[in-house]
């Protein structure tokens, strides 16, 4: 079990030396993508052979995320909050900057290029660990300026009802039957993303009529003007329409295009951190999520990885997530769990399998209890 922690960081007390710098300067790992991506465009056009060199930071990843070493350390207590919640700021402005860029080369150097295919890839992708990771962590946050900056990104990715459904369905229906962010023990990703999709956005609208008063009122009752799905869905699309109008239908395909790549990652990533995994308290404890105990993760996607942790206490900002013992433990960090998600499906399934069966999690818990039952 882990140690008693504060739930909330101070910005009043600073620590010098390296109780803090240590783990600021290891969380810059975060922004090896973005900037890969922001020198990609920014030198933008290339010769096809230069433009595909600028993918191997993307396979670098999974190869150094896969031969990580195991970071088990507990986060110093009291660590102030500014140097970390700059570095998201920063996160964002990389983000908008990058999407920007993509539009812009598009609409100067033509859609029918390699540079194309490799901004389609690597915005994508930085959409995705980036921009969605860090989307993710400002909704959680209790400032409002931080919230609205993370349904910016969400909505950069044409995804934003995510806030709504993440916020009041995932975290209060995780690891149950209503969930449809909650993956079924044996179900492939394909059925997965075919299922969580459609039901997360139903479930983001029936969230906001019940808000409004209403869940049964019709689809052109005038109370829908004040829920903030239909706010997302007029701001980006209206985002989406205005690149067609001004950069082009290439920028407009692209931009369509890297937010596909960006919420088949995070969907892929939901698959994963509560894939067959049962709750059976009101309360969402730390083995209701899987964790990774990957380093490199950890200090990539500003703490995602102690996905128990931020479930247990969704308040908790990145850089005090804690690691807990209890927990699932995936078989390789998240760059490589997306990896063996895509393309190894089934290799997947038995790894999961295993450690569920070992923990007496999920459909093996349930088992546990009917033979101490029996006997």
């Amino acid at each position: 079990m882990a140690a008693a922690y504060p739930t909330s960081p101070t910005t009043a007390s600073f620590i010098p030396g390296r109780a803090t710098t240590r783990p600021l300067s290891l969380h810059l790992l975060c922004l090896v993508l973005p900037l890969t991506t922001l020198g990609f465009l920014s030198t933008a056009p290339h010769r096809w052979g230069v433009a595909l060199l600028w993918l191997l930071p993307l396979l670098a990843s999974v190869l150094f995320d896969n031969l990580s070493p195991r970071e088990l350390r507990q986060p110093a207590p009291a660590l102030p909050a500014w140097p970390f919640d700059a570095l998201l700021y920063l996160l964002v402005a990389l983000q908008l900057m990058n999407l920007g860029l993509a539009v812009k080369m598009v609409a100067a150097n033509g859609f029918f290029r390699t540079d194309t295919l490799v901004a389609f890839l690597l915005v994508g992708v930085n959409s995705g660990y980036s921009g969605i990771v860090v989307a993710h962590e400002l909704i959680h946050r209790r400032e409002r300026h931080m919230q609205l900056l993370g349904r910016i990104l969400m909505g950069s990715v044409l995804y934003e009802h995510f806030y709504t459904e993440h916020l009041r369905g995932h975290h209060a229906r995780v690891g149950t039957e209503s969930d449809p962010a909650t993956a079924r023990f044996g179900e492939t990703f394909a059925a997965f993303f075919r299922r969580t999709v459609p039901g997360q956005f139903r479930s983001a609208f029936r969230l906001e009529k019940k808000r409004l008063g209403d869940e049964e009122m019709g689809l052109f009752d005038r109370r829908l003007l004040r829920s903030r799905v239909v706010h997302g869905l007029v701001a980006e699309w209206g985002v989406a329409f205005a690149i067609a109008g001004v950069f082009g239908l290439g920028a407009f395909v692209l931009y369509v295009l890297q937010a596909n790549v960006a919420v088949r990652l995070l969907e892929a990533v939901n698959y994963f951190e509560h894939w067959g995994l049962v709750r059976t308290g009101k309360r969402v404890s730390p083995v209701d999520s899987w964790d990774t105990d990957s380093w490199f993760t950890l200090y990539t996607l500003v703490g995602l990885s102690r996905h128990a942790d931020h479930h247990a206490f969704a308040m908790r900002p990145f850089q005090e997530l804690r690691h807990w013992q209890e927990s699932p433990k995936l078989p390789t960090g998240y760059f490589g769990m997306v990896d063996m998600v895509l393309f190894r499906n089934r290799r997947f399934r038995e790894l999961m399998t295993e450690e569920l069966r070992k923990r007496k999690l999920g459909p093996f818990a349930a088992s546990e209890a009917s033979a101490a039952t029996a006997a």
